[in-house]
């Protein structure tokens, strides 16, 4: 069809921001003959089965503390629900993401606003002058977002003025919604109430930030701030609660480096720690650039963050691949003898 003639692309707000998007559920559905059958492919259907394999071991592993990484749009791309199902069924003990899939994506829904499909093709200007953000073909209202930056702010003037970690913080928002959530079982409120701590370290990069810009606006004297070096150790002292760990990462960036980073920290804290056992990245990042976010996990083992024996790059828009690793886990139960690690207890 030629995209003048999409009858997506639209002109006013009202026929812009019509199509919610449909987060997928991976417990409607059973991947395990998808994925048995992609391990007699090859090319990128072989690494994924590979993918699901590592990932139920992890599970199945009863000493082997899980880690989510999340970077990118994935959860306003429908993976929402997914992402909150992996809490609720104990299949990851704490999460390391960017502060938008957080709060841009998962706070944002919860106080009762929704993501829509669109059309890469819109004229932006157009989105603009309607205030509409747009991620490739995805929509946002940006009038709904700005309730999000200040419905941050007025968290953080409810609370005591000190420096928080994102974690800490985080957890705040939890309590928040348990009164005011408009959407149940989001992300942040299941981690909440299974004890799962989030971290995002470049927190100040989303709704987050503009949220507590305008606190400390308000409040010039006495104001609550961010110390990413205090949560480096707690993401840190976790790994070293540990026996062992492994990572579940979408995407790259900032979430990965820092979750793979504590195996050096903590080696240079003077502690024995060994390499995460397990990884898993699925990412469509190019590593011929030589940038850090889209170095393999082979690499990552040469920093003595990762160890090569169970690891796998899937090479794939995560959308495409996640729900079938994820729904594959699910369907197998190994999640169901599991204990839980409540790592938000540590602190």
């Amino acid at each position: 069809m030629n995209k003048k003639n999409d009858p997506t692309i639209g002109h006013n707000k009202k026929s812009l921001l019509k199509s919610e998007i449909q987060h997928i559920d991976i417990t409607s559905f059973d991947s395990r003959k998808i994925i048995e059958s992609m391990k007699k492919m090859s090319f990128t259907s072989r690494d994924t089965a590979k993918a699901a394999e590592i990932y139920n071991e992890m599970i199945k592993d009863k000493d082997c503390a899980i880690f989510l990484t999340i970077a990118g749009s994935t959860s306003a791309a429908g993976c929402m629900k997914l992402y909150s199902d992996l809490i609720k069924f104990n299949m990851v003990d704490a999460i390391v993401a960017t502060g938008a899939s957080i709060i841009d994506m998962d706070f944002f829904e919860a106080l009762g606003f929704k993501h829509y499909q669109g059309n890469q093709f819109q004229d932006d200007k157009v989105l603009r002058e309607n205030y509409i953000d747009r991620i490739y073909d995805t929509y946002i209202d940006e009038e709904q977002l700005q309730v999000c930056d200040k419905t941050i702010c007025e968290i953080a003037n409810n609370l005591t003025p000190k420096s928080y970690t994102s974690r800490e913080f985080i957890k705040e928002i939890g309590k928040y919604l348990k009164k005011n959530a408009k959407k149940k079982n989001s992300l942040i409120e299941l981690a909440y109430d299974y004890n799962v701590p989030i971290f995002c370290p470049a927190f100040t990069d989303s709704s987050a930030g503009f949220g507590l810009v305008m606190h400390q606006e308000q409040n010039p004297k006495k104001y609550i701030t961010i110390d990413s070096v205090r949560e480096f150790r707690e993401l840190t002292e976790i790994k070293l609660k540990s026996k062992n760990s492994g990572l579940f990462m979408v995407g790259g960036g900032v979430p990965k480096n820092f979750v793979q980073d504590t195996v050096v920290c903590a080696e240079l804290l003077g502690k024995k720690v060994d390499m995460h056992k397990y990884a898993i990245q699925i990412t469509v990042a190019d590593t011929r650039d030589g940038a850090c976010s889209s170095s393999t996990l082979k690499e990552a083992s040469s920093w003595g963050k990762v160890d090569t024996t169970k690891e796998q790059m899937v090479f794939a828009e995560a959308t495409s691949v996640l729900p079938l690793i994820a729904s594959d886990a699910y369907h197998r139960e190994n999640w169901k003898t599991r204990e839980r690690r409540n790592f938000q207890k540590l602190f």
